[in-house]
């Protein structure tokens, strides 16, 4: 194990400083950017979870590197700041656990526990003082996400995609039995479907009572045509598309 003696300024207590505070900046900027790509299109861990998890992996690296100069002694006292690195990645890997769920025989939050995964390291390249590889990983996570998710959906048998539609209809008028049918005749199997029971979504003025429900489908079709063919239904309020995952 490489054990490092830190001397000069660092060894006096100055173990930060205004590099410090721009690594830490570096880290924040990078994560949240990971974090808005997740929030704007709908994901779990969005831009609150991605920055604060990417900017104290970089405190804690910077911890590591920096926080215990006051008490090394040349020759008598020394660290390893790898030691602080290695408990970052045990810690995210709980935290990444915790969001991959197991639904009906698909699992589902792994792209989610990766993306929390990848914003860790690229904290911790920003605290380690390595700025260009913190960038180029997080240039590579847009590649990933936009370009992979093009290619793949335009490829024979691409993979499928998990949906979650959220629909209001007028109740008592067999709307329900179309949205059914049209959700499997544009190419998507349907998974579940609960009733969204959150107050303000039952009446509205001068059309009666109303229903919305939340249809989970699986399929590789095109989801914004669907979401067309449903909004185009009679009886049909609105249709909003929750989220869509990969089906890993």
């Amino acid at each position: 194990m490489r054990q490092i003696a830190v001397t000069g300024s660092l060894a006096a207590g100055h173990g930060q400083g205004w590099h410090q505070v721009e690594l830490l900046l570096l880290a924040f900027a990078l994560s949240s950017m990971i974090g808005l790509e997740r929030e704007l299109r709908g994901k779990s861990a969005g831009l609150r979870t991605q920055s604060i998890v990417g900017t104290t992996a970089a405190l804690l690296l910077l911890i590591g590197k920096y926080g215990f100069a006051d008490v090394l002694v040349p020759g008598q006292i020394s660290l390893d700041p790898s030691r602080v690195a290695s408990q970052i990645v045990s810690g995210v890997g709980f935290l990444g656990a915790g969001l991959i769920l197991t639904r009906q025989g698909s699992v589902h939050g792994l792209t989610t526990a990766a993306a929390v995964w990848e914003t860790a390291a690229i904290g911790m390249a920003a605290g380690a003082g390595l700025p260009l590889l913190a960038g180029l990983v997080t240039t590579l996570h847009f590649a990933a996400v936009f370009g992979y998710t093009a290619v793949v959906g335009r490829l024979p048998g691409g993979r499928t995609a998990v949906v979650r539609v959220r629909v209001r209809y007028l109740d008592g008028q067999g709307v329900l039995r179309q949205i059914m049918s049209v959700s499997t005749s544009a190419g998507w199997l349907v998974g579940g479907l609960a009733t969204d029971r959150r107050p303000g979504l039952e009446h509205q003025a001068g059309i009666g009572r109303s229903v919305a429900v939340v249809i989970s489908l699986s399929g590789s079709a095109d989801r914004h045509e669907l979401l067309a063919r449903l909004a185009d239904l009679p009886g049909v309020l609105d249709v909003d598309l929750l989220a869509d995952e990969d089906n890993e």
